[in-house]
């Protein structure tokens, strides 16, 4: 059994942190959100993700998982001390490491006996090295200690899966002392197989960025050939499977719509480009995946205008507002831009999403926000189809054109067919099949 202290309660901190005390090793998580640190030991987990507050409970419950607002507390006996706090994108683009570093600082002034010193958090590369320098000068006494870079892949809506049964385990480390302990805290994963990277700290931090931003690549790919797609008449679904089924690209990430959002794929493909500049090269493609990106909530705004003959002055329903199923996340979501082009149109927005209405509120508190997609489309001149919730695959349309005041369907993640709604009367977009767009009514 390893001692644990996971700093920060956020995605990253708190999933990984019950899924290592689910491992059998004690686990302490800190964080500075008294109320947060509350709710937590009630049970109540602060974000959507499907069957963590059973792996919480049930941690809690074993006594392998709790819960303080005390780093000294956290950081008592700990073998290890994960730093997962949170780098948001600065203005600039770059990963603004302010957190990072003052846990940094605090964790010098706590330290008391050798612990490894691991940053989970994404991190330019150099962070765990300037880390390191601001636990030694904040030191009270010569005391030992090693840093470790291992970054997670946890994707929102399957992280628990994605912790337990991972493609690989990343490690950086510099030391056979910091190597071991972080293969102990992994030891349940060697069942499965799970290969286990071990590399330098430049070169785990590294893999991160390059692993996002390929995935962003790749999403912006395929939205580029469904552009085209619609231009030459071809269907982008049938190319993405023929492309996937080649061993050398695979089938994942091949979907086109309204591209790629959250927490990550943005940050780190901008910090990636910021990384670069820095260093005195270029990530142009990166930044073409970037661009690309930026432009998909227009080209669903200007599908849905082209439809409805313009929409200056007309009701518009979103159904899904989160950038992608069971999440509650609407970080860099493509609705946040669509709702903001809809307002700026002079439309009236109607939404609805099973999880992210409340974190949706805090950017857009103008707007209307429905109990379910049937009522977001009463009265509506447009509909589109933002978040491809599994509640949402299977609507009646007869129901909602018996509400719009026109039956006019945009939608943006390819899950329906034209023949399948024009047997209800209405128009119908999506995105990189020319034979399923009908022609304005």
């Amino acid at each position: 059994m390893i001692r644990i202290c996971m700093v920060g309660t956020g995605y990253v901190g708190l999933v990984s942190g019950a899924c290592m005390a689910d491992f059998g090793h004690a686990v302490t998580c800190v964080d500075i959100n008294k109320e947060r640190i509350e709710g937590l030991r009630r049970g109540v987990i602060p974000f959507y993700e499907p069957g963590l507050d059973r792996l919480v409970l049930k941690n809690v419950d074993e006594e392998r998982l709790q819960f303080t607002t005390s780093l000294a507390e956290g950081m008592q006996g700990a073998d290890v001390v994960f730093i997962a706090v949170q780098t948001p994108m600065s203005e600039s683009g770059e990963a603004d490491l302010q957190y990072v570093m003052k846990v940094g600082e605090e964790i010098g002034g706590l330290l008391e006996d050798y612990a490894v010193v691991v940053t989970k958090s994404t991190v330019p590369v150099g962070t765990n090295r300037a880390v390191a320098e601001v636990i030694r000068k904040n030191l009270k006494s010569d005391v030992e200690f090693d840093m470790a870079s291992n970054p997670e892949f946890l994707r929102e809506g399957s992280s628990i899966e994605d912790f337990m049964r991972p493609d690989r385990v990343v490690i950086g480390t510099d030391t056979e002392r910091s190597e071991e302990l972080l293969r102990a805290i992994y030891r349940p994963l060697y069942l499965l197989d799970t290969p286990l990277v071990k590399t330098s700290i430049e070169t785990a931090e590294l893999i991160k960025y390059a692993s996002n931003s390929f995935l962003a690549v790749k999403i912006s790919f395929i939205n580029e050939i469904a552009r085209l797609a619609e231009a030459v008449g071809a269907d982008v679904r049938d190319v993405a499977k023929s492309m996937g089924l080649d061993k050398r690209i695979g089938s994942k990430f091949l979907h086109a719509g309204l591209g790629f959002g959250g927490s990550c794929l943005p940050k780190d493909t901008n910090a990636i480009v910021h990384i670069a500049s820095e260093a005195g090269t270029d990530m142009s493609i990166v930044r073409a995946a970037i661009d690309v990106n930026a432009n998909l909530p227009g080209r669903a705004f200007a599908k849905a205008e082209r439809l409805a003959g313009g929409l200056a002055g007309k009701t518009v329903g979103l159904i899904g507002l989160a950038f992608k199923p069971n999440t509650d996340d609407i970080r860099s979501a493509a609705s946040l831009d669509l709702v903001t082009l809809l307002k700026k149109a002079g439309c009236t927005v109607r939404v609805h999403d099973p999880a992210a209405v409340e974190n949706f509120k805090l950017f857009h508190d103008d707007i209307t926000y429905c109990d379910s997609p049937y009522e977001v489309c009463e009265g509506a001149d447009a509909a589109l189809l933002v978040t491809e919730w599994n509640q949402y695959r299977q609507l009646d349309f007869e129901r909602i054109g018996a509400t719009m005041k026109a039956k006019v369907f945009v939608d943006c993640r390819n899950v329906y067919d034209r023949a399948h709604l024009e047997q209800f009367g209405f128009v119908y977009d999506c995105f990189g099949r020319a034979d399923q767009m009908s022609e304005p009514a």
